[in-house]
């Protein structure tokens, strides 16, 4: 069988979604950008204070995408078999499950703003710039949630560019707001990073509003109101529970692995942590691309199942992968040549921007194995519906590999930070080789009933 697919269509349709989705990402990854470069320009504190508060801005956006992941499984099938109740049921479900994380977060962070920056660092400057920003930022989690939810109902039926709209409005707005408020131009005070904290919470409530205005006026395809999201079905709820519980468990261990990883780094000075943000944050927006070939995979492959071919998964799949590999090539490429460039933006110790270098450097040879595994798994396993095997990998590569190894190293054998981030980051390459075997064993297709259309048997799918 050819390891590439022959349907200029299948090309066409999966590059549109994947580079409007990795727009959307980049710009949104601008936002936090922006946050870094303007608040390194005010203090090193400042910077690491908000790094780390945003890690646990980081652990709601896992849970909520997490919810929205269910939601898009189950609604591209729906949209594959072109019914649309199913898709209007499903986003009430993830609704309802991003709307109750988003507000226990910022109930726990409000009250406890210093508690959850101190598990990250024991540095007292640190803490307290952390804890004014999560102050503010926490009531942005409601309008983070709601927006994420509705864009993941709209990208199951194709409808991405007002993704690509909603970042934009909000990189400007916070870009501009960030500029007044941080140094306090225009007769302003400054504000530090409680005029970071505010310009984002601006953002994220008028791109809530945004993406209100444009399902209300301009959708003519799913066409969401307020009454379908007061519905439930008890049987597709079922469903989601089956599908989406194991990927919000995911996350959630993902997503409390990232922060775990934060801590050990943020453990070993404020350096460190500097560092470690600016690495990060450039690694993010360099792997748009890889996040959003996820992405794209999910919507294809759930709608093809939807639509009753499954037996082109096969094909499908085995493209996907040799594209995957050629993105994380491109995407090493130019992390490295970028990262001398990268860190002369920053206002921050030369031993944190030594560090940062080294920390890129690593990356641009794993981000080769993100860039496979992340989207095989994730993207074609998870789609196709074994959401449990990715619960279970990243379990034991996280949790009983990656940190138990890492803190040893960093507290046990007080090694460098660089050897104990070069620890951090090699389950990359290692869940290459189980995404390898996984995909390509084709035991992960699974067909479900969202709506009355039937679907290819499964058996013998992979012979």
């Amino acid at each position: 069988m050819s390891l590439w697919v022959r349907e200029t269509s299948f090309y066409k349709n999966f590059f549109r979604l994947t580079l409007l989705i990795a727009l959307q990402n980049i710009i949104t990854l601008g936002v936090n950008l922006s946050d870094n470069l303007m608040l390194g320009g005010y203090s090193q504190s400042a910077l690491s204070g908000v790094a780390l508060a945003n890690q646990i801005q980081f652990i709601l956006q896992m849970l909520v995408m997490g919810a929205a992941e269910g939601l898009v499984i189950l609604s591209s099938r729906s949209w594959g078999a072109k019914n649309l109740e199913s898709v209007k049921k499903a986003a009430s479900i993830g609704m309802r499950i991003a709307l109750l994380v988003s507000v226990v977060m910022w109930i726990i962070v409000f009250v406890f703003p210093e508690g959850c920056m101190s598990l990250f660092t024991n540095e007292h400057g640190v803490i307290q710039e952390g804890a004014k920003y999560l102050r503010i930022i926490c009531f942005s989690y409601v309008f983070f949630a709601i927006t994420n939810v509705l864009l993941a109902s709209l990208r199951s039926v194709e409808i991405v560019r007002i993704g690509f709209i909603v970042s934009l409005s909000t990189l400007i707005i916070n870009v501009c707001l960030n500029y007044v408020l941080i140094y306090g131009h225009f007769g302003l005070p400054r504000m530090g990073v409680s005029g970071s904290a505010t310009a984002t919470l601006a953002a994220r409530i008028i791109e809530t509003v945004i993406v209100i205005i444009f399902i209300k006026r301009f959708d003519r395809r799913l066409m969401l109101k307020l009454k379908d999201f007061f519905q439930v079905d008890k049987e597709l709820f079922r469903q989601y529970l089956r599908i989406g519980s194991p990927i919000l468990m995911a996350n959630a261990l993902w997503a409390c692995a990232m922060g775990a990883q934060s801590a050990i780094l943020g453990h070993m000075g404020e350096s460190a942590i500097a560092a470690n943000s600016v690495a990060t944050t450039v690694f993010q927006l360099v792997t748009v691309i890889t996040y959003a070939s996820a992405s794209a995979t999910a919507v294809v492959i759930g709608k093809t199942i939807g639509e009753g071919h499954v037996s082109k998964i096969i094909t499908y799949s085995k493209t996907m992968q040799m594209l995957y590999l050629c993105i994380g090539l491109a995407t090493g490429l130019v992390l490295f040549i970028t990262k001398d460039y990268v860190t002369g933006l920053y206002t921050i110790s030369e031993e944190a921007k030594a560090l940062a270098v080294q920390f890129m450097t690593v990356l641009s040879i794993t981000v080769v194995g993100t860039a496979y595994q992340m989207p095989a798994l994730t993207g074609i396993v998870r789609s196709g519906g074994d959401t449990k095997f990715v619960l279970y990998n990243d379990f034991i590569f996280m949790w009983l590999v990656v940190l138990p190894a890492s803190a040893i190293c960093a507290f046990v054998f007080d090694l460098s930070p660089l050897l104990t981030f070069i620890c951090l980051k090699c389950d990359q390459i290692l869940k290459c080789f189980v995404a390898l075997v996984k995909v390509n064993r084709f035991k992960w297709i699974r067909t479900f009933n969202t709506d009355s259309k039937t679907l290819d048997s499964t058996e013998n799918i992979a012979t």
